[in-house]
């Protein structure tokens, strides 16, 4: 049985603001070919397929079509950019063919979801999704169309009638949290670093979505240095009891491993085998929640070698239902082939601690009101757990 179809073009590539800019595209091809060097691409449970761009109705769907236009123009000239609609400073500038890679990038979580939606199979990946900034007015922090938002949008309309977007990366969901703040068919939950140290400054406990879609929105805004223990401790005591009431048709989750401890652009000090294990969490959901249906992106990430290559591995072998140990050995192939490229020693291992366990301890042993994560998490339990009949000191 077919477990996962894994969306891969090599025209992903082409999404590359340039030289110096932290979206470096290396980071998909690294991760692909890491993939391809553990086996997770080759075997009898997966399907591994191209993606096409996004038409322009689609994007009209999320979009508006001043920036579609613009988004267009520029692609053709970008030296032309003078900072309207977002495009054009150092965050996101403009660059040749962008329009036509963004539109990929939509394609691809379409297909994904698409892929899921009509039973073909339970899970899909696209490592080149999780564009969740997008606004639709405005490109922003790197991302210049929402193809979370494409997906969830093209759920919805082929039939499903709930569909959970659960964002971890470590900036805010903001552009699909906004598109879908007054739609109650939608629950969006971020679990991210507070917007006071953080782009994009938003996501706080209070904004729990629009007067059509109340407690709709969820934010779990955690402080700079959150660790692994206080990471998953926050998941725990949110994610589950929410998704169980929500009662979703499909997840959709963004895997942003920019929360990592060596991530250039953000404070928060998770390592791969926290990340991984809640992935294994979202996998877990699908299953108890949407009878497996799952739709599984990419987002931020920015040490290119050493982190989104084994978060993102590790993502595409348990939707493929062939995890890979956090003990397992790099394939010296890939190792070599880094040191040729990249000009940097590859990490040996997928993991990070050496397989010690991460001991996060249950919500409903106690909660420490000093403890500033923990008063992050009571923040958002009592922002939306009573809206959806949980207590936000025992459930």
């Amino acid at each position: 049985m077919i477990a996962a179809h894994i969306v891969w073009d090599h025209r992903f590539t082409a999404y590359d603001f340039g030289r110096g800019h932290p979206m470096h595209p290396m980071r998909l091809q690294l991760t692909h070919t890491l993939s391809q060097a553990l086996g997770l691409l080759d075997h009898e449970e997966v399907t591994v397929g191209p993606a096409r761009p996004a038409e322009t109705d689609l994007l009209g769907q999320i979009h508006s079509g001043a920036l579609i236009e613009e988004v267009r123009r520029l692609s053709a000239d970008p030296g032309a950019a003078d900072g309207r609609f977002g495009i054009g400073s150092s965050d996101t500038p403009a660059f040749s063919g962008m329009h036509e890679a963004s539109a990929l990038a939509v394609g691809a979580t379409v297909e994904a979801a698409r892929q899921v939606w009509s039973g073909q199979v339970p899970h899909a990946v696209n490592i080149a999704g999780g564009l969740h900034h997008a606004m639709p007015g405005r490109a922003s922090g790197f991302c210049v169309y929402n193809d979370v938002a494409a997906g969830i949008l093209d759920l919805l309309a082929h039939g499903a009638e709930r569909v959970a977007y659960l964002d971890l990366d470590v900036h805010h969901g903001d552009g699909v949290e906004t598109i879908f703040w007054n739609d109650p068919r939608v629950l969006t939950v971020s679990l991210h670093e507070t917007g006071r140290m953080l782009f994009p400054g938003t996501g706080f406990a209070g904004d729990t979505g629009g007067p059509g879609a109340p407690d709709s929105a969820v934010n779990v805004a955690l402080p700079p240095e959150t660790d692994d223990r206080g990471w998953l401790r926050a998941f725990a005591a949110v994610v589950p009891a929410l998704l169980g009431a929500f009662s979703p048709d499909v997840i959709v989750s963004q895997h942003g491993c920019d929360s990592h401890r060596d991530d250039p652009l953000a404070h928060l000090s998770l390592t791969i085998d926290g990340m991984r294990t809640a992935q294994e969490w979202v996998h877990e959901l699908a299953h108890r929640e949407c009878e497996g249906r799952w739709v599984a992106l990419g987002g931020g990430g920015y040490e290119l070698v050493q982190v989104v290559p084994r978060a993102w591995s590790h993502l595409v072998g348990l939707a493929g239902h062939r995890p890979v140990g956090l003990d397992a050995a790099i394939p010296s192939e890939w190792q070599q082939m880094v040191r040729r490229v990249c000009g940097v020693n590859a990490p040996a291992t997928m993991g990070d601690r050496g397989g010690a366990a991460i001991e996060y301890g249950a919500w409903e042993e106690g909660y420490n009101p000093d403890d500033p994560v923990d008063s992050s998490v009571m923040a958002t339990r009592r922002a939306v757990f009573p809206g959806w009949g949980l207590d936000p000191f025992f459930d």
